[in-house]
């Protein structure tokens, strides 16, 4: 009787370890990291969970998700490529610029697709905005400036020196420095700089702005948004108005964005990560960049920053934060 009981016990246990590694096979494994956690950088995560979802590609079910930030630190970004690269993933998705750096350095043979990059070329990423035929392609938040500096002009009439507060080793960065220094004088305005190579150095980055310019415009640099509520405190202390990059820093404090909102972003990345799941090469996509621009104002920051939005502005927004 125990024989008889136990055989058939046998046989499922080996069964069920026949199917497991069946079923695990059936999925593909996305690994996704980003230099480091804060709003925006966590709406493209979500987004491209998102976008796969929206492909047909479910965590669970045929999708493996493996998910792990380098907590601001490039040398960490850099470990995490290397363990993702053992993990043998279908395709690695680095969300910001020193993230895909890392990446990108370590495989020339996994797909990698980046997200949030601004200057996927300058950040020798890709050679340029065609097909690369390599193993990298993505998805860019690269956002004209034009518009942006229109908009501060809006909100700020009068502005004549900009503030920016930024990271002098963060690419993205250093290119949006670049374009403004030559596009600010030819309408009357002019870039005063501070840098916070670290994330700690914000503060103080701020405050040497003080009494030095009339408005602080901030970039998606990740240093500073992952410290803006520093820089909102600078900017309530000393009057001086914050108009930044992207959206969800207007919900923690800025005066206004005109700029693409990441889960949007996101969501565009998981789709061409989806047509890499199956089966076209990265090397055979071109880099995209969003086209979605949306502003939000916050009259409340306004006021706490000592200026007063008009109501033709918060009449023309996508979104007013209370």
């Amino acid at each position: 009787m125990k024989k008889s009981t136990l055989a058939p016990l046998g046989a499922l246990v080996l069964a069920a370890a026949a199917i497991a590694p069946a079923h695990a096979a059936n999925q593909q494994l996305v690994a996704v990291t980003a230099i480091v956690r804060h709003p925006a950088l966590d709406a493209v995560r979500d987004g491209i969970q998102d976008g796969l979802k929206a492909d047909g590609y479910t965590v669970g079910k045929n999708l493996k998700w493996e998910y792990q930030d380098a907590q601001g630190n490039p040398g960490i970004a850099a470990q995490i490529a290397r363990k993702f690269i053992g993990d043998q993933p279908s395709v690695i998705v680095a969300i910001a610029t020193p993230s895909a750096q890392a990446v990108v350095a370590a495989t020339k043979t996994v797909p990698v697709v980046f997200s949030a990059v601004t200057d996927p070329v300058a950040a020798k990423l890709v050679p340029g905005w065609g097909a690369s035929k390599t193993n990298v392609t993505g998805v860019s938040d690269l956002l004209p400036l034009g518009p942006q500096m229109d908009l501060l002009k809006k909100v700020v009439p009068n502005a004549k020196r900009i503030g920016m507060v930024y990271d002098p080793g963060e690419t993205n960065s250093t290119v949006v420095v670049k374009e403004l220094k030559e596009m600010l004088p030819k309408m009357g305005m002019t870039l005063v700089t501070a840098a916070a190579p670290r994330t700690v150095d914000v503060s103080s980055a701020a405050r040497s702005l003080v009494g030095k310019v009339d408005v602080i415009y901030t970039n998606t640099d990740n240093n500073v948004v992952s410290a803006y509520e520093a820089l909102v405190k600078v900017g309530e202390e000393a009057k001086i108005p914050l108009i930044a990059s992207d959206t969800d820093s207007v919900k923690r404090g800025a005066v206004a964005a005109l700029g693409i909102n990441y889960h949007d972003l996101g969501e565009q990345t998981g789709h061409m990560v989806a047509r890499i799941l199956k089966g076209e090469k990265p090397g055979d996509i071109k880099p995209e960049v969003s086209t979605r621009m949306r502003l939000f104002v916050n009259p409340g920051a306004a006021k706490k920053q000592g200026i007063t939005l008009s109501d033709a502005l918060i009449k023309s927004a996508t979104q007013v934060v209370e």
